[in-house]
């Protein structure tokens, strides 16, 4: 006759930029006169922006992409809805929906410069349709596109003269993505109500 007991401890290791979470377990097995004793141990670590608890945000806005009214100009956005900031190049990539193109709107410019789509709406390597989302990815030196109206996710290289994409997932109603540091994209689903990896 043997006796199994397990324990879990979990310990939480809170810095200013991260969460660290480790989870020891201990599992005892006694088995007549023999006790045989495992430790394992797992360490997660989540980064968190560094925002100091005293901050204030600025109530002064300014407009840093369109605001020259509704339309396809390089100047103009057509109903704006995923946005992602890429620090390393000081810019915004927008996805501007209703003109089936992504924005790439770099601080202090007057107009954006399109990086993916703008060929009218269609399903080609080379088009969009209604755009949810977008994000870079540095590793690959691409975009990772919710490319909605098309129901698929799509990589398009930002390598000056590419203007193909390669369809990474299809027959998914995509409407967000986001890419954590392990490079697993999630993407959510709409229509399934559900958050794919």
């Amino acid at each position: 006759m043997s006796t199994k007991n397990t324990s879990v401890l979990l310990q939480v290791v809170e810095t200013e930029t991260s969460l660290q979470f480790e989870v020891f377990t201990t599992t005892n097995t006694l088995d007549m006169s023999t006790e045989i004793s495992t430790h394992h141990t797992v360490s997660v670590q989540s980064v968190l922006p560094n925002i100091p608890s005293d901050a204030r945000w600025d109530q002064k806005e300014i407009t840093v992409a369109g605001g020259h009214g509704r339309g396809n100009a390089t100047n103009q956005l057509s109903y704006s809805y995923g946005l992602f900031i890429d620090d390393d190049d000081e810019a915004t990539i927008i996805t501007d929906y209703s003109n089936h193109r992504i924005v790439k709107w770099k601080i202090g410019e007057k107009s954006g410069h399109i990086v993916a789509g703008g060929n009218g709406q269609g399903d080609r390597p080379y088009q969009l349709s209604y755009p949810t989302d977008a994000l870079v990815d540095k590793n690959t030196d691409s975009l990772i596109i919710c490319d909605q109206g098309n129901k698929r996710v799509l990589q398009w290289s930002l390598s000056s003269g590419t203007t193909l994409a390669t369809v990474l997932r299809d027959d998914i109603h995509c409407f967000g993505l986001a890419m954590d540091y392990q490079r697993y994209l999630y993407i959510s689903d709409e229509i399934r109500y559900e958050i794919r990896r």
